[in-house]
């Protein structure tokens, strides 16, 4: 695969795992508020992800020859289990918009506070530029929070960038594990199966059963098939063609979608702090992502 070839791949692997972010956003937000709750959900988000890629994890192995357990560890706090129940409990309290806005503006932030920490990756110009844009969008909806505008809201952004720390984690950590995306996806998949367990039988069982089924097959499936399926795999291969900094800055189109798909379906108003914060995202993300630069750096080290 060319250069170019490979940026443009990893530009609409990017784009494509924004619009599965806001889907997410707006199904989970639907579910914790009405019939599922965040642990129950997480059930279905790992677990059928688990069983349909229990071939590619079987042969991989849930401890892959060559992969550091660090690696592994980081990839399956930041997008397994760990990940899951906090991003969730946290849209019990905010609102879409607010999901969107916190966890993929503050995403790109961790990202690239940790590659400078560890590895002394400095962001370009443009890059530097973007971050900033996004720091100030979480920092106008962050201050609506907790001046009332939404009130309670505060509690759900603190659990969102909380999530968000630990998916720059796995952004990182999968770039450094030298794992396939469908791999990466498995093994998280499969570890998030197995700390289930445990928790199931620490809580007595599943309120899945008492939840109306009608809820539980669409929650089976954006949870299963779209999240944790497609979506973790479509992030996994952008993070191969454009690096992990890179990746995770395209998660600042999925305030977009979150905030359309808040207003359409659920009924959640936009208000002029969300417009802001969402717009200062979408510049951020552009800037950050090297969308908008021509030749713009392709990790060569990722995959």
């Amino acid at each position: 695969m060319t250069v170019n070839a490979r940026l443009s791949a990893g530009l609409a692997a990017g784009a494509a795992s924004a619009l599965i972010a806001g889907i997410w956003q707006v199904a989970t937000r639907h579910s914790t508020t009405t019939t599922i709750a965040p642990a129950d959900l997480a059930i279905l988000r790992y677990g059928i992800p688990a069983i349909v890629l229990m071939p590619v994890w079987l042969r991989v192995g849930l401890l892959p020859r060559g992969v550091p357990l660090r690696w592994l560890t980081g990839m399956v706090l930041g997008a397994g289990l760990p990940f899951g129940l906090v991003a969730m409990s946290g849209s019990r309290f905010a609102p879409s918009a607010h999901m969107g806005v916190f966890m993929a503006g503050a995403c790109p932030l961790f990202a690239a506070g940790l590659a400078w920490m560890f590895w002394r990756e400095r962001p370009d110009r443009a890059c530097a530029s973007g971050l900033l844009f996004l720091a100030a969008g979480i920092g106008i909806l962050g201050a609506g929070s907790f001046r009332g505008v939404d009130a309670g809201a505060w509690r759900g952004d603190l659990l969102f960038l909380l999530a968000a720390a630990l998916w720059a984690g796995f952004s990182l950590s999968f770039r450094r594990a030298g794992l396939g995306a469908w791999q990466g996806a498995a093994v998280v998949s499969a570890w998030s199966a197995i700390l289930l367990v445990p928790w199931l039988l620490w809580r007595g069982g599943t309120g899945l059963v008492d939840a109306p089924l009608r809820d539980v097959l669409w929650q089976a499936l954006m949870q299963g098939a779209v999240a944790g399926l497609l979506g973790l795999w479509i992030f996994g291969a952008a993070v191969v063609r454009l690096g992990a900094s890179q990746a995770a800055a395209f998660g600042g189109l999925a305030p977009v979608f979150s905030a359309l798909g808040g207003w359409w379906w659920l009924a959640e108003p936009a208000t002029g702090i969300d417009r802001i914060a969402i717009a200062s995202a979408v510049i951020g993300v552009t800037l950050a992502s090297g969308a908008c630069t021509r030749g713009a750096r392709v990790d060569s080290t990722a995959g």
